[in-house]
C-alpha cells in the first residue's frame, strides 16, 4: 500500500533540498497535496496483473465461436516513467485480441489499460502488462497492444525534443506468428 505519511515527509525534504521554505504559504500544504495525488496516480501499484484481471474479469458468451479480432483503439492513459518519475502523456493504447468463446466488456479493456498505467512504468512494460491481463481474462494467447505516447523526460528536460513520440508494440500468439493477422492489426491503427 502507498505510504502517504512517508511521501509527505520526503516531499518536504525535497522542497528543503531545492532551497525553498516548506512552511511558506504556497508550499505549506504541498506535501499533503502531493501525497494525495500520488495515491491517485499510482493506484495501480496496489495491484498485481492477476489482481487487475480478477477486478475486471467479467466476460460474455459470444453465442458461437468466432475467430474475429476484437480491437479497442485510442484509449487515453498517462503514466510515470520509472527512470525520472516523469510524466508519460498524450498516450493512446490500442488493444486487440482473438476471443476463445467469450469476450471482455469493452469498458473493462479501458479500465485495465488505465489501472496498469497507474504504476511507475516503462512504456514497453505497460504494453506487456496489458497484454498479460487481457490474456488472463479472455483465456487467449492471441493479444496485441500498441501504445503511442510522449515522455516528459524527452520533451521537458534533457534533449528537449518536444515533438518526439514513442511507439511500442506487444505481439503475442497469432499476432506475432501470423503476418496476415499482424498486418490487419497494423492497418487498423491507421483508421
Amino acid at each position: 500500500m502507498i505510504d502517504k505519511e512517508a511521501i509527505k515527509e520526503h516531499i518536504r525534504g525535497i522542497i528543503i533540498a531545492l532551497g525553498d521554505d516548506p512552511d511558506r504559504e504556497g508550499l505549506a500544504e504541498t506535501p499533503e497535496r502531493v501525497a494525495n495525488m500520488y495515491e491517485e496516480v499510482f493506484e495501480g501499484m496496489n495491484y498485481s496483473n492477476a489482481d487487475i484481471a480478477k477486478m475486471f474479469g467479467k466476460t460474455f458468451d459470444m453465442m458461437g465461436q468466432s475467430t474475429d479480432m476484437v480491437i479497442v483503439r485510442d484509449i487515453d492513459v498517462f503514466s510515470y516513467c520509472e527512470h525520472h518519475l516523469a510524466l508519460m502523456y498524450d498516450m493512446k493504447v490500442t488493444v486487440a485480441y482473438i476471443p476463445k468463446g467469450r469476450v471482455i466488456g469493452l469498458s473493462k479493456i479501458a479500465r485495465i489499460a488505465d489501472l496498469a498505467a497507474k504504476r511507475l512504468q516503462l512504456q514497453e512494460r505497460l504494453g506487456s502488462d496489458i497484454a498479460s491481463i487481457i490474456a488472463l481474462i479472455a483465456k487467449t494467447g492471441d493479444v496485441a497492444v500498441y501504445i503511442e505516447g510522449k515522455h516528459s523526460c524527452m520533451t521537458a528536460r534533457g534533449i528537449k525534443k518536444y515533438g518526439s513520440v514513442t511507439q511500442t508494440t506487444t505481439l503475442r500468439g497469432k499476432f506475432r506468428d501470423d503476418m496476415t493477422l499482424q498486418n490487419r492489426f497494423f492497418m487498423q491503427l491507421k483508421g
